[in-house]
């Protein structure tokens, strides 16, 4: 038997669970399947979030032939026999897997296929394409993130496979307890094939109850999906509590709440949510008061992605416990949100005509960078002149607030500066 997740594959454009970004009306891939002027593309993000649900829905829409290969495995005659087809009877779309592990002979004979259009490749990955994807591939599709479900997304699309007569479950009387369906919707982290496979799992083996209907609890889908609701309660918010407390505590420096509240997310798999949110953290709260303690976040974030759970508790506990212990400070953050304040209400005015790009005919005759004081030019590389625009001459946006032995040197340097700015115009 098909697993549920294929069965239940979008046949349509309109049937796609999530990824409005892309597929809504009005959005990108909407408008080239109207229009039926595909471009080869790829799509990245992480499993199960609808890479080859888009694909299948595409050629559904479009009414082309839709063929599924993988670049790891297939081989070039696989590809070759794709080629033949499309020559035959017209354009075929390849959704090829694993895209970032193509070789150079495949790659070679894809490529005039690509340009003459008779295959519309979809290439489909986890892996950022701009940095493990070949620039001659990536010249030559459009490429689009694929993002994790929201819970909602996810709810709405099991919700649609147990009442599915035709590819779903919907011959089984099922009933599913509400805390059940949240516990599969949120715990996924996203990934739909995994939320219906362990719905479809839980409901062909838990025998029917005295009603004669299949049952399906909490503690059932937690033991299909091998995954305990750590991070929920019964109205469903306690998982962004929970990253909540967790970016709080490392802000007020608790280092055993930190790791507590790690210890959940991680325990239900949420490895994802850590990752995000150490990175936003370092910058946000620890920012200009310990500099390296950030830089050492990035190379902890990024050991823990290539290790993965449950090895990636390591360098993501050390990260841990030194952003609790260090100096604090968000005059970063401050800064660009004052910044931000002024441009959003309007506040921008021009930019002084020294400043300008010069870099062209005419521009002297314009007065463009003529006056411009080049600071390297002058003592300790630094010359007063002005670099805001007029209306905003005087603004002020970065807080300094001395925290640690660095941000006191960012303090005193920055005031300095300001004031000898000030005293020169």
């Amino acid at each position: 038997m098909q697993p549920l997740a294929f069965r239940m594959r979008p046949r349509t454009i309109e049937e796609i669970v999530g990824q409005q970004h892309l597929v809504g009306p009005g959005k990108i891939i909407d408008r080239m399947v109207k229009a039926k002027l595909l471009s080869s593309m790829i799509l990245y993000g992480p499993p199960g979030t609808g890479k080859t649900s888009i694909a299948s829905a595409i050629s559904g829409s479009t009414k082309y032939a839709f063929r599924i290969l993988n670049a790891a495995t297939d081989s070039k005659k696989d590809l070759q026999i794709v080629a033949e087809e499309a020559k035959m009877s017209g354009t075929v779309i390849l959704l090829l897997d694993e895209i970032h592990r193509l070789d150079k002979t495949k790659q070679d004979f894809l490529l005039p296929h690509l340009e003459n259009g008779n295959i519309i490749l979809i290439g489909a990955t986890t892996e950022n394409p701009y940095i493990n994807i070949n620039p001659a591939i990536r010249s030559r599709t459009q490429i689009f993130e694929v993002k994790p479900l929201q819970p909602d997304e996810i709810k709405k699309a099991v919700l649609a496979a147990i009442k599915d007569s035709s590819r779903g479950l919907g011959e089984l009387p099922i009933v599913i307890d509400e805390d059940a369906l949240k516990f599969v919707s949120e715990s996924t982290n996203g990934d739909l094939r995994s939320a219906l496979n362990a719905v479809e799992l839980a409901a062909r083996s838990t025998g029917p109850d005295e009603n004669q209907k299949i049952h399906l609890t909490l503690a059932i889908l937690e033991e299909c999906l091998q995954k305990r609701a750590l991070t929920q309660d019964k109205d469903g918010d306690a998982h962004y509590d929970v990253i909540s407390a967790f970016q709080k505590s490392i802000r007020g420096s608790d280092t055993d709440a930190a790791l507590h509240y790690m210890a959940r997310l991680l325990e239900s798999g949420d490895l994802q949510s850590v990752i995000r949110r150490l990175l936003i953290i370092a910058y946000e709260d620890i920012g200009l008061a310990n500099p390296p303690a950030c830089q050492r976040t990035v190379s902890a974030v990024t050991a823990a992605e290539h290790v993965g759970l449950p090895e990636a508790r390591i360098p993501l506990a050390d990260a841990v416990i030194e952003l609790c212990v260090s100096p604090k400070s968000n005059s970063g953050i401050s800064a660009i949100d004052n910044a931000l304040t002024d441009v959003r209400t309007g506040k921008i005015g021009e930019v002084p005509d020294h400043l300008r790009d010069s870099h062209y005919k005419g521009a002297a005759a314009l007065g463009r960078g003529v006056d411009y004081k080049y600071p390297h030019n002058y003592p300790n590389d630094w010359i007063a002149q002005q670099y805001l625009p007029d209306k905003l001459v005087d603004a002020a946006y970065f807080d300094a607030k001395g925290n640690s032995t660095y941000e006191e040197k960012i303090k005193n340097r920055y005031e300095s500066l300001k004031k000898s700015q000030r005293s020169n115009h």
